[in-house]
């Protein structure tokens, strides 16, 4: 090899050996985006704050405490609503693998911005007022939601199964899309099955 060779050889390793050193600081530098998974999380905690304890048997005029909360993994900040939904059990309520959500109105919205690697937590009371039996059918007049009564007018029969009226409360996750200027569904839901009875 001659002597020009041994500079070129020289010169590549110490450019390597400088970039191998300086990646680190590079990496704080220039944004690297490949490999991150992004997406959104939604949680359901207990009134205990656990993932445990959640409410199922139900009666009309109490009060009872779920915690929902949302973390943002998207790389940026995000706009997003969470949408109060109630149904009977034998409603087909969204299709997850498809994206879709539910085609019912949500009693209520929850709007809010988190940033990213941040997370919105928040206490979310519910009960239910106008609960009748008649025969094997359970009618529930309306649903309270942190105060605010909705009428709902659902009905559920006798499941012998599971020993009583069920229905669903749940939450869905919704993101605000900037290019469409609308909010589309995130595709994650966590809900609470609840056994209600009348007074």
């Amino acid at each position: 090899m001659s002597l020009d060779d041994y500079r070129v050889l020289f010169l590549v390793a110490t450019l390597v050996l400088a970039l191998v050193a300086a990646s680190p600081v590079l990496g704080v530098v220039v944004p690297f985006d490949g490999g991150s998974e992004r997406f959104s999380e939604l949680w359901l905690l207990g009134a205990d704050h656990m993932a445990q304890d959640y409410p199922y048997n139900v009666v009309e005029g109490e009060e009872y405490t779920v915690f929902v909360g949302v973390g943002n993994h998207m790389g940026n900040s995000e706009y997003y609503m969470v949408c109060v939904k109630f149904c009977n059990s034998t409603v087909s309520f969204l299709d997850i693998d498809g994206g879709v959500p539910s085609g019912l109105s949500p009693l209520m919205e929850y709007r809010f911005f988190v940033g990213d690697g941040m997370v919105w937590e928040s206490a979310v009371t519910f009960g239910f007022k106008d609960v009748s039996v008649v025969d094997d059918v359970l009618s529930v007049g309306s649903v309270v939601v942190d105060g605010v009564v909705f009428p709902v007018d659902a009905v559920a029969d006798w499941d012998s199964e599971a020993g009583g009226f069920i229905f669903r409360l749940f939450f869905e996750l919704w993101r605000y899309d900037v290019d469409s200027r609308s909010f589309g569904f995130d595709g994650r839901v966590v809900g609470l099955w609840l056994n209600v009875a009348a007074s």
